[in-house]
């Protein structure tokens, strides 16, 4: 019980000095007594700099926290429901639907959404756009997870998704305008300053809806660890928990493409940090563990993309896959020696 104690200390204490950083280090620099005038409310601090710390950085760590706590035990939630180690939202095709619903807007409409007299432009039809494209795959897995009992074929199934999203992507990519392909490009590197603070509460309580209900299914998903059968004889409906797993990792990772873009390995890769980390498989640490993990490496991540400065900003889905991509070979690695 001690270790587990102190990992949560250190991890918590990891995010607040990360989050502080995050405020502190960004393209400009700004003397930390006027960040601290900035946070006491003092008005004669430069308007600039105000605006800078309290529209962009304070909203940009905090949505950094949020999807990469989502994110992660999203990925945590599919590994342990389909016993597979390479479970993740990408995977089953969630973030491609998300992909395929921006692409319709931004290469085929032009940026906009119309019905009727109604008209949608700009970063709202995007958000609404990728919204509809990961619910609806969602919809369809739970579709086949009510028609297909075999795990690994629902794992297949969400994977063909994928692909049918990704090639639909290429056609609307060969026959797009040059405009619209790097508009799309760019949403698909990934960025956490996609919310603003008066969209914060929103996303917020969406995404904190989402990881309440991820730590409610501790006890069947730790009956899931025994065997399908022996949760089963415990008075668990397990194709009803698969339903439940779908429907909350469909609406984090629903919500965070939507804001964020399709952020890529932290899904994957961060459930098997934190069991490193904890060195348990029991879901009673091991979630509010990889959510906190998930929000350290994503402020961690968010940091490396602000370190050229004044040259411009990484994109993020150019860090993710070199923090990601070793722990997965590892992973494999280890396997294959088990």
């Amino acid at each position: 019980m001690k270790k587990y104690c102190r990992f949560f200390v250190v991890i918590t204490l990891a995010i607040i000095a990360l989050f502080v950083i995050n405020i502190i280090y960004g393209a400009v620099k700004i003397p930390i007594n006027s960040i601290i005038d900035i946070f006491s409310g003092n008005d004669e601090v430069n308007e600039s700099w105000k605006y800078i710390i309290l529209q962009t950085r304070l909203p940009q760590a905090l949505t950094a926290i949020l999807c990469g706590g989502a994110l992660a035990v999203s990925g945590l939630l599919l590994q342990t429901a389909f016993c597979n180690p390479l479970a993740g939202p990408s995977i089953f095709g969630i973030n491609s639907g998300a992909s395929l619903g921006v692409a319709f807007v931004m290469l085929l409409f032009g940026g906009s959404i119309t019905a009727g007299a109604v008209s949608v432009t700009g970063f709202l039809a995007v958000l609404i756009a990728a919204f509809v494209g990961a619910v609806a795959v969602m919809a369809v897995l739970l579709f086949f997870s009510n028609l297909v009992n075999n795990n690994v074929m629902l794992l297949i199934t969400g994977i063909m998704i994928g692909y049918i999203s990704s090639s639909a992507i290429s056609l609307l990519n060969f026959f797009a305008t040059e405009e619209g392909v790097h508009s799309y490009m760019i949403w698909g590197l990934g960025n956490f300053g996609g919310v603003s603070m008066a969209q914060m509460p929103l996303f917020a309580a969406v995404t904190i809806v989402g990881l309440i209900c991820a730590l409610l299914l501790i006890k069947p998903l730790n009956a899931v660890l025994l065997g399908e059968q022996y949760a089963e004889n415990l008075g668990i409906n397990t194709i009803k928990l698969r339903n439940c797993l779908l429907l909350v990792t469909g609406l984090l990772t629903a919500v965070t493409t939507a804001y964020c873009g399709p952020i890529a390995f932290i899904g994957l890769a961060v459930p098997h940090i934190a069991r490193m980390l904890l060195k348990t498989d029991n879901h009673r640490y091991l979630i509010p563990g990889t959510i906190l993990s998930g929000a350290a490496i994503s402020l961690l991540c968010n940091i490396i993309c602000v370190l050229p400065g004044d040259n411009g900003i990484i994109p993020l889905n150019a860090v993710t896959p070199i923090m990601g991509a070793p722990v997965i070979i590892y992973v494999i690695i280890k396997g294959r020696h088990q």
